[in-house]
């Protein structure tokens, strides 16, 4: 989930997906029942920080796509696919599989699950990125829930070049205007299928609930949650893309109003969901307050590169210091709240009487730990990767030139 420009903004939007994500894995751990009433709702709009996954995939849309867009309306050929993918993989594949791993072997040491085919065959699945597709598979271990959303966004990412390749088949459709409204079909055609998938491929009632465990949570999700359904979120954020390069706008302080709008239209969404699932369905039953929550991720995506203020400020080191461990800290998260949970039950005030304080306590602690690995994560295995990557696309680029 790297960005090949940087944009203003862009750096900022990914740091908050991700302390978003990891606010609401920490409100989870919370005993609400001891939660008092003065912090009821901050601690209720933390349960939704799980929004944050539509930002990633918005951002991802928004991101990846630029360059396609820009191509197609210069009239050149894509972007390289053979780099696209190579970019893709190097980013996401190595830690995905080395978290992946450590998720599989804690799901049969540490908590005690049964090393058996389905569990192998569930690690197998999400090893080759296969595991979006059946609830039995789409949590791919036990130890590391929110490694489900990788190959779903990896199924986007496949998708998006299809999606160029059809713009491009025709000459006519190089017209800016044309190709956007074209896109718009994309966007409904997956709604199409997200909708057939919902109607005619539902899930039973059996051991159907979080109760069950992951895969029973896997069967409240499902169908619902599934790739295609997910590609129409991520799309969104291509189409903000295309909007963005076809009107190459001047920095102006109305794009700064644009995103303030943008944003409180987000925090709107997210407001609007309470009462309701933790999901936060939408409609045709898409997660994360489809379509208003993402439109207003991709409105912001779009105004504030061109803000005459939000976007520099915004994108400060900070910023980008948690975008670029981002990725870490999402798949890692995980592992780390549930062994401190495992190896300390008292963790995150469990039976203690002061249930916040203890919270609070292990909140900080976790935080600090996850941030570390992230980091680390990053500094010895993403970036390395990613390095060696790009010198790979640039002995092949001198190739093909000579």
């Amino acid at each position: 989930m790297e960005q090949e420009k940087r944009l203003g903004g862009a750096d900022f939007m990914r740091a908050v997906a991700c302390l978003m994500v990891l606010v609401h894995h920490l409100a989870l751990r919370m005993d609400f029942n001891h939660v008092p009433d003065a912090l009821a709702t901050p601690f209720i709009l933390a349960r939704f920080g799980n929004y944050g996954v539509s930002v990633f995939f918005v951002l991802s849309g928004f991101l990846l796509s630029r360059p396609f867009w820009l191509a197609l309306d210069k009239s050149l050929p894509p972007p390289s696919l053979t780099i696209y993918a190579m970019r893709r993989v190097a980013r996401i594949l190595p830690g995905f599989w080395v978290a992946l791993t450590v998720g599989f072997m804690l799901s049969f040491t540490i908590y005690d699950f049964p090393l058996d085919g389905e569990l192998v065959e569930r690690y197998i699945a999400g090893f080759f990125l296969m595991s979006q597709w059946h609830w039995r598979t789409l949590f791919p271990v036990e130890g590391d829930g929110p490694l489900w959303s990788i190959p779903f966004e990896t199924t986007c990412y496949l998708l998006l070049p299809i999606g160029f390749l059809l713009l491009n088949s025709g000459r006519k459709l190089h017209a800016a205007p044309l190709a956007r409204l074209l896109w718009i079909c994309a966007v409904t055609a997956a709604l199409l299928g997200h909708w057939l998938i919902v109607t005619y491929i539902p899930t039973d009632s059996v051991e159907r609930g979080w109760q069950y465990g992951f895969q029973g949570g896997a069967k409240e999700w499902m169908p619902r949650y599934n790739p295609i359904g997910f590609f129409g979120i991520f799309a969104i954020g291509t189409l903000a893309a295309g909007i963005q390069t076809m009107i190459q706008a001047k920095r102006s302080p109305v794009y700064d109003i644009v995103a303030i709008l943008a944003a409180i239209a987000g925090v709107f969404a997210v407001v609007a969901s309470i009462g309701g699932a933790g999901e936060g369905y939408g409609w045709l039953g898409i997660p994360y307050g489809f379509p208003l929550f993402p439109l207003a991720v991709a409105i912001a995506l779009y105004a504030l590169p061109q803000s005459a203020f939000l976007g520099q400020v915004l994108d400060n080191r900070l910023s980008r210091y948690i975008a670029s461990v981002s990725f870490g800290v999402y798949i890692w998260q995980d592992i780390v709240l549930m062994l401190m949970k495992k190896l300390f039950p008292w963790s995150f005030g469990t039976g203690s009487d002061d249930v916040l304080g203890g919270w609070f306590t292990s909140s900080l602690i976790a935080t600090v730990i996850i941030f570390a690995i992230g980091t680390l994560s990053y500094v010895l295995l993403e970036r390395p990767v990613m390095r060696w990557a790009r010198t790979r696309e640039q002995s092949a680029s001198k190739t093909v030139q000579a």
